[in-house]
Order: structure tokens, then C-alpha cells, then sequence
């Protein structure tokens, strides 16, 4: 199964040049406004970019001080063509960089994210990146006695990708060195899955039933879920749901669209799964953060997991003996944009539950202030 796609190899229509008549060579310039280096993706529309920068059909991007060659990934949204050019930069705080591009091959880009749909596990869809990996359920689980509903959680403590490797040894409940599922769902949200609410109950639906991935890596995996209609409090709902998954982020970007007949209004609920011992929890409802530090497991360590809406506050936060709902209200066709996923302690990366509510607060303030990107 291909993984890594060579854009570069392919006859696209960019390369940087100098512009005639003497003027300089045009440049993309990054800008951070935050108080604290960033390190991410971010996009250039695919049509400016070839506007300002020619033709050609190899091009590599560099930092135009420094000369380090930026790693780039063309983003198709599941056409036939490239819509972005995402680049992962390193910014300093405060600060911004200068970005060349050069007509001549790139370097190779590694998988840093992976999507699939897993028909020989009872239609699992499985993705991951360089740090985090989850699952949904699917089809062919319903009604077994493991059926569980919201999204799974696997622990890495490996940069390598091992949804493939897990499921092709299919012991990835123990832990040989590259991390484990240990996440256990049942019957909630899972790390921050989304349903229908009547009253305070969560209404769940049939498990997925298609899929589409519309980019799968090296940089971003982007992919969508779709569910048959049901019954919630007498309107018929349907649901899309897209995810986006970055290299190196903890978190998801998620855009759910519900179709609800009637009046158009239907209450929802994220919902992140609740262990029986005491956890610590963050929750900024007028914020729209929700996070929690699971209690240690002495066998497998310790999980966060954590909700940020991308706009707006969440209406209240329900506690339920075996999940919390953060609950807000979804409209007939418009999107809701939430971020969701998690982080292990024995990564070694985010190891207490300041770093994990600390990351999800540095998540909310890049969505509040996102690199700003010029074409000079």
C-alpha cells in the first residue's frame, strides 16, 4: 500500500524563478505572531503560488538564510488537483522567516501520517502520525460482544508509523517497545468522539459506513466518515464526519456537518471516556477547552485526552459515571470544527497533567493567532 506520495516527481506546474525586467525573485514570508517558537504546517493557496513563482516541473522550498530545505506536501482535498502547498516551518517567537523556492529535485519527504480503512479487523479505520494514533469502529463490529462506539486511542512511544505493523502481528495490546492500546471505550465517545443528546443521553449511531481518504500523508492525512441516518428524539440525523491529522500534533482536526430534519437544531455532546479513580480535569466551558489527566495505570501508565472547540464556548459539561459530555448545540448543514486526541506519559514527551493541559492551552492560542503568510 503506498504511503508516500513524490509529488515532486510529478509534472506540476511550479518552480521559482527571477522575475524578468531585473526585479527581484519573489518570497514567501511566515510570521509568528505568538510569544513562543511554532513549529507546524501551514498553506499556500496552489494557485498563488504558481502565479508568483513560474513554471517548471521540480521545485524545492528553502529557508533563504539559513539554506535548510523546508519539507512540503501538495494538498489535493480529494480533487484531481493540488489546493494547497503545506509547508512544516519552524518559527522563531515573536519572529517570522524568509522562504525560497528553487527550480531543482527536493529531498524525499518521510511518512509522517497514515490512513486506512482495516476490513480484516471488523472494519476498523485506523490513522495515526509520528506521535498518536486512533481508530473508529466499523461496520462488522456491531453487535459482537466487543462492540464499542466512540474513537480508540493508541498510545506510541515510537516516531515510526505502526498502524500497519500492529494489526499485521495483532498483539498491539502489549506493549513491545513501540508503545500499546490500552484505551478502553466501551460503550461512550471514546477520546473525544461526538453524538446527538435528548436530555442528558447520548443517542449513538450505527457504526461508519463509508470512508474516503482525500490525502494521505506525508504531512497531513485527511479523510471522511459518513454515517446512515437515525433516530434522535423524532428527527431523522445524519452525519459527516472529516478528520485532519498533522505530523507532530497530539490532536485531530475534526469537522462534523449534521443533517437534521425538522426544526434545524439538535443538542450534541464530545465526550471523553471516565475512569472509575480520580483524574484531574481542565475545563474552560467560555473557552472551549475541555481536558483530563487520567488516573495512573500501574501496568501502562498514564493517558490525557482533550477536547478544544475552534470557536466559541461549550454550553455545559456533563459528568456521567463513565464520560464527560461537553455539550453545544449543532445546526441543519453547518459545520462544527473541534480538535480531539491525547498524549501518554511514557513518550516521554508530555508526562504530567500541567504539560497536557498546558499543550491544549497552546493549541487554543495558535487557533486564536495562526501564522501569517505572504507572498512578497
Amino acid at each position: 500500500m503506498e504511503r508516500l506520495k513524490v509529488y515532486s516527481l510529478l509534472p506540476l506546474v511550479v518552480a521559482a524563478v527571477a522575475c524578468g525586467g531585473g526585479e527581484q525573485p519573489k518570497a514567501i514570508v511566515i510570521t509568528n505572531p505568538l510569544d513562543a517558537e511554532r513549529h507546524e504546517l501551514v498553506a499556500v493557496p496552489y494557485g498563488e503560488f504558481t502565479a508568483a513563482f513560474g513554471a517548471d516541473s521540480l521545485f524545492r522550498v528553502v529557508n533563504a538564510e539559513s539554506g535548510a530545505e523546508i519539507p512540503y506536501q501538495l494538498e489535493t482535498k480529494g480533487t484531481p488537483s493540488p489546493q494547497n502547498i503545506l509547508l512544516y516551518v519552524s518559527v522563531p517567537a515573536s519572529g517570522d522567516i524568509t522562504l525560497a523556492v528553487e527550480g531543482s529535485a527536493p529531498a524525499p519527504v518521510a511518512a509522517g501520517t497514515f490512513a486506512r480503512y482495516v476490513p480484516e479487523r471488523y472494519d476498523d479505520f485506523a490513522w495515526e502520525n509520528d506521535v498518536v494514533a486512533f481508530r473508529m469502529y466499523g461496520k462488522a463490529l456491531e453487535g459482537r460482544p466487543d462492540d464499542a462506539q466512540g474513537i480508540d486511542l493508541w498510545s506510541k512511544r515510537t516516531t515510526d508509523l505502526v498502524v500497519d505493523k500492529w494489526y499485521a502481528h495483532g498483539d498491539y495490546h502489549t506493549d513491545h517497545g513501540e508503545g500499546m492500546d490500552y484505551y478502553s471505550v466501551g460503550m461512550t465517545l471514546g477520546a473525544g468522539d461526538i453524538a446527538p443528546l435528548v436530555g442528558k443521553e447520548v443517542v449513538y449511531s450505527k457504526h461508519y459506513r463509508g470512508h474516503n481518504v482525500l490525502d494521505n500523508g506525508p504531512l497531513r492525512t485527511t479523510f471522511q466518515l459518513d454515517y446512515e441516518p437515525w433516530q434522535v428524539g423524532g428527527k431523522t440525523v445524519s452525519v459527516s464526519k472529516r478528520y485532519t491529522l498533522d505530523v507532530g500534533s497530539q490532536l485531530n482536526r475534526v469537522e462534523v456537518t449534521y443533517t437534521v430534519d425538522g426544526d434545524g437544531e439538535l443538542p450534541v455532546a464530545i465526550g471523553v471516556s471516565r475512569r472509575a479513580q480520580a483524574g484531574q480535569l481542565l475545563h474552560e466551558g467560555n473557552n472551549g477547552m475541555f481536558g483530563y489527566w487520567e488516573p495512573t495505570d500501574d501496568k501502562h501508565g498514564t493517558t490525557g485526552v482533550g477536547v478544544v472547540l475552534a470557536d466559541g464556548p461549550s454550553e455545559q459539561l456533563i459528568e456521567q459515571p463513565t464520560q464527560y459530555l461537553t455539550v453545544l448545540t449543532a445546526h441543519d448543514g453547518e459545520p462544527i470544527v473541534y480538535y480531539n486526541g491525547g498524549a501518554w506519559d511514557r513518550a516521554g514527551k508530555i508526562t504530567s497533567a500541567n504539560d497536557w493541559f498546558a499543550y491544549l492551552r497552546t493549541v487554543k492560542n495558535r487557533l486564536a493567532s495562526p501564522l501569517q503568510v505572504e507572498i512578497k
